[in-house]
């Protein structure tokens, strides 16, 4: 009995030629050598034969078929090659294909049809049709050049653009019978409808596939997949994806990347993590558009530890970040409040070699702003001047808007000067906004009046978020007859007052009185009159309490969700403006069963905390006196009481904030409380439970009388 193996031998031959006396070296060959070799019993009484045969014994054979034998005694400088070996060129910057490489079909034979110039111009003629009218394309269909054979229909497919025809000559192709409709057909096809986003077609196209057992293989599926994507019909991407798996097929880096970027949008985030590792299993390696995807989940959710396991992943596999990954990393990072390791890795990006473009800058610009790094964002900007790099107008207005956040009067009216110099950024009215935050901020009412002016000889449209901070500048300023005028003057000019702009004048009226708040209240019974009928619902003495908390409900219900709070606020203070003290207790306490003051209470066993950072003076001058009676209450019955008792009104950090501490400072010093500023921490008021305790004990049982 003879036992058969199989090896596979690398062979390298060097073969000296005998015209010019140098040696050639054979390309490595790998050749399937089978040897047979008889297996005795161990009892045998025969010769032992070799059992390993030398490697020149094993390549004699060989040399009987590649290397001439013309003569056994032939000297071996002599010997010459059979055939002259094919130069194979290896591109040494190109990477080793990846095991998840796409199926490619193989190359067409109509790169050497001679028809090929009569069947493109055929297709320009039809891409030409201004219609998509069936009869005048059938009609164009039948002046083509060549019969419709298999190689000349897909040239003209591939030559078509828009969809409709592609979609119509597909069809035609199919109804005319002469040739079986191949994958590639359908391919070409699909990636037509996907630029189109034509999903259902493309999904009527894979189940006519199906049906008529055409192979689905990894192109379709990949078309499929992205064009869902691109649709937004991510259901439909993960159905596909999943119907993928289940035939088999390996997925490709194009469909890894986009499954993982629709599972990330569903907010799947096992999902997507659990694919990844999936994928890396099996060979994949992640391109930086798959780490984009990470990165861009990552930071959605505000996650640091994941930011970092992407940052870890791309160094051990030794993924370059090109920019868009850059961008989306930085983006990452600022949603995740992380402004030190986004200067970071801004860093390495320069040093890399890699030229930041607008949204780069733009997204380093907001992370600074918002983690208020002025130096950082102003030695960024002198960079940016230095280093030449590209600037637009989102760019200039985000710089800007930092600025503003910032307090930075003086480098906001320099770069709104850059601005008015440059031919592609000049100042559009969110720059003049911008403008119009920071000199009403800081109180330079005649140069905000002023830019309100320039506005209109400069042809640029006021927005309502222009009017509304130039609002504001006049009312702090008590300049209510300019307000009036500037309100009259933009709503002629085609602003329309949003809940923003209402909750300004709002502010305006709780701190005037007279004449001058009626001129705002007419203002603001341009804007919504439905808040005027309110504020004098408020004012009227026989209205229940039911009664507001109806209207005051149905006002909420009727104003967007980040203007609800600050308008209760602006009600409150409105209230205590005109010594309606009641009325803001109960206005308070409905903005808290509404949820507008989450987190006003905090409780731990050590504990106590009033967190009135969030509210106007008013409302925290209520919520005091509330608080204060609340505690006076708990320590007549003689409950468990923690050791300190804490109210948080923040520090005022803000070049322009209007010190809400010291507000809060005066109304303690008022109801005599307890309570002294932290030398520890800005903006905290602290009292140990013995300090309550005794203040409760002298004030009595109430503090009705003094509140």
């Amino acid at each position: 009995m003879a036992a058969t193996f199989s090896t596979a031998l690398d062979v390298h031959c060097s073969i000296p030629n005998s015209s010019d006396k140098k040696y050639l070296k054979l390309p490595t060959k790998r050749f399937a050598t089978f040897c047979k070799s008889p297996i005795s019993p161990p009892n045998e009484s025969d010769e032992p034969q070799n059992q390993n045969p030398s490697l020149s014994d094993q390549l004699k054979p060989l040399a009987t078929t590649i290397l001439s034998n013309t003569s056994t005694k032939q000297d071996p400088s002599q010997t010459q090659l059979l055939n002259k070996p094919k130069s194979i060129w290896v591109n040494p910057t190109r990477p080793k294909p990846s095991v998840l490489t796409l199926q490619r079909h193989k190359r067409s034979s109509y790169s050497h049809n001679p028809q090929i110039r009569d069947l493109r111009q055929f297709a320009r003629k039809l891409n030409d049709c201004d219609t998509s009218e069936a009869s005048i394309l059938a009609a164009v269909l039948e002046e083509i050049p060549h019969p419709p054979t298999k190689d000349n229909s897909l040239l003209v497919l591939n030559s078509l653009r828009p969809w409709q025809k592609v979609l119509f000559f597909f069809n035609w192709v199919k109804t005319q019978k002469l040739f079986p409709v191949e994958t590639i057909f359908y391919n070409v096809t699909m990636k037509s409808l996907r630029f189109g986003r034509q999903f259902q077609h493309v999904e009527e196209l894979a189940l006519e596939m199906v049906e008529n057992g055409v192979e689905l293989d990894n192109i379709t599926y990949s078309t499929i997949i992205t064009c869902a994507k691109r649709c937004n019909r991510f259901d439909k991407a993960v159905e596909w994806f999943e119907r993928m798996y289940k035939t088999g097929l390996m997925p490709d880096e194009v469909t890894y990347s986009a499954i993982l970027d629709v599972y990330s949008k569903l907010g799947k985030v096992e999902e997507v993590m659990s694919l990844y590792e999936r994928g890396r299993a099996n060979g994949w390696k992640p391109d930086p558009i798959a780490f984009a995807v990470l990165g861009k989940m990552f930071g959605e959710s505000r996650d640091y530890d994941g930011i970092r396991y992407v940052l870890q992943e791309m160094k051990s596999l030794a993924v370059k970040p090109n920019l868009v990954l850059y961008n989306t990393l930085l983006e990452a990072l600022g949603k995740a409040g992380k402004p030190g390791m986004a200067r970071g890795l801004f860093e390495n990006m320069v040093a890399s070699g890699v030229t930041p473009d607008e949204k780069t800058l733009t997204a380093l610009v907001k992370i600074f702003g918002k983690a208020r790094w002025g130096r950082d964002a102003l030695q960024l900007w002198e960079r940016m001047k230095a280093n030449r790099w590209p600037m637009d107008l989102i760019l200039y207005n985000t710089l800007l808007n930092m600025c503003a956040d910032l307090g930075l009067e003086a480098e906001a009216k320099t770069l709104f000067e850059d601005m008015k110099g440059s031919e592609q950024s000049r100042p559009d009215s969110w720059s003049y906004t911008a403008m119009l935050n920071i000199y009403g901020s800081g109180g330079n009412v005649e140069k905000a009046i002023g830019l309100f002016e320039e506005i209109s000889k400069v042809g640029v449209k006021l927005n309502v978020m222009g009017c509304t901070c130039l609002i504001q500048c006049l009312g702090r300023a008590k300049r209510i007859d300019n307000l009036v005028k500037v309100f009259e003057v933009s709503i002629q000019r085609g602003v329309e007052p949003d809940d923003r702009l209402c909750g300004c004048l709002l502010s305006v009226m709780s701190y005037c009185e007279g004449e001058d708040s009626n001129k705002v209240l007419s203002c603001l019974q341009a804007a919504n009159s439905e808040l005027v009928a309110f504020v004098n619902l408020l004012e009227e003495e026989k209205t229940s309490f039911e009664t507001i908390n109806k209207e005051f409900r149905g006002i909420l219900t009727e104003t967007a969700v980040e203007a609800r709070r600050p308008y209760c606020n602006c009600l409150i203070d409105i209230c205590r403006n005109r010594n309606l003290t009641e009325r803001a207790h109960e206005l308070l306490y409905l903005g808290t069963v509404y949820g507008l003051y989450p987190g006003l209470h905090t409780k731990t066993a050590d504990e106590w905390r009033l967190n009135v950072r969030s509210l106007s003076v008013g409302a925290a001058q209520t919520a005091l006196e509330e608080w204060m009676e609340t505690l006076t209450s708990i320590v007549q019955r003689q409950e468990a009481l923690p050791y300190l008792f804490s109210a948080n009104t923040g520090a005022g950090t803000h070049k322009f904030s209007q010190g809400l501490a010291s507000s809060f400072s005066v109304h303690v010093e008022k109801l005599a409380a307890p309570f002294a500023q932290s030398e520890e921490k800005a903006g905290f008021f602290v009292a140990t439970r013995e300090d309550l305790v005794s203040w409760v004990e002298s004030k009595g049982p109430s503090l009705s009388a003094t509140t």
